[in-house]
């Protein structure tokens, strides 16, 4: 009796053990759109280039272009860029402060022509063993301070479903014959992976019911001033 007690327990643990640690499904990815601002309306829009984390110091002007190009594509707002050496970047001071004041978002409103800034991160990237590559962005609209939309992501290819993400992209963008190997197999060059990411990421701002990201209406990442959330000039 004691023995098929025994037995009875063990096969109830691995039964539970089974369903403990059964693989899940990779979690979809997220990104922020505010649900009380039409990002459509958003106007002339400012891309400044992204603050580099990262050990590969040219790998910040590449995504920047790349980012520009595939969000014009959108037609969504103007764009514009704003590179490092921009006399402007310097008076204001872009890339010292994490943390926005109402009256710092005035005056980048008025120095830079433009009604929302879009700024970020490269957070890291590595062109080998596995290519990979994370960002940080933040849309913010300069007339109240409020968040429009942000992102927090890293594309990773040793990551099967970014593997399929990268065929896909290759089917629909990039001619069968001119494909080389490589490409056909998911494998791309660091150029190609870049265009791939500012694809997805541009493909957020006015996403279809393909996407591969999924939106969220709270963002605990926000880093503008208090005073600006409590106080936003349009409340």
């Amino acid at each position: 009796m004691n023995k098929l007690k025994i037995a009875t327990l063990l096969l109830l643990a691995l039964l539970t053990g089974c369903q403990l640690y059964r693989p899940h499904k990779q979690p979809a990815n997220y990104y922020f759109m505010n649900p009380h601002k039409d990002i459509a309306s958003v106007g002339r829009t400012a891309l400044l280039e992204l603050t580099n984390n990262s050990d590969y110091p040219k790998i910040s002007e590449n995504v920047t272009q790349a980012l520009f190009q595939s969000m014009q594509k959108k037609q969504l707002f103007g764009l514009k860029v704003i590179h490092e050496e921009n006399p402007a970047w310097q008076n204001l001071q872009l890339g010292t402060e994490t943390e926005y004041t109402i009256e710092k978002l005035a005056s980048i409103q008025k120095t830079l022509n433009c009604d929302a800034i879009l700024k970020g991160t490269i957070t890291g990237y590595e062109p080998f063993p596995n290519m990979h590559i994370g960002l940080r962005l933040e849309l913010i609209d300069l007339n109240d301070g409020q968040l429009l939309w942000a992102l927090e992501q890293i594309w990773d290819t040793s990551d099967k479903n970014v593997k399929d993400r990268i065929k896909k992209y290759n089917s629909q963008h990039i001619l069968p014959r001119s494909a080389t190997l490589e490409e056909k197999l998911g494998t791309v060059s660091s150029k190609m992976f870049i265009k791939f990411v500012a694809y997805e990421t541009a493909d957020t701002l006015r996403p279809d019911k393909s996407s591969s990201f999924k939106p969220v209406f709270y963002w605990p990442k926000i880093r503008l001033s208090k005073k600006i959330l409590e106080n936003p000039k349009n409340n």
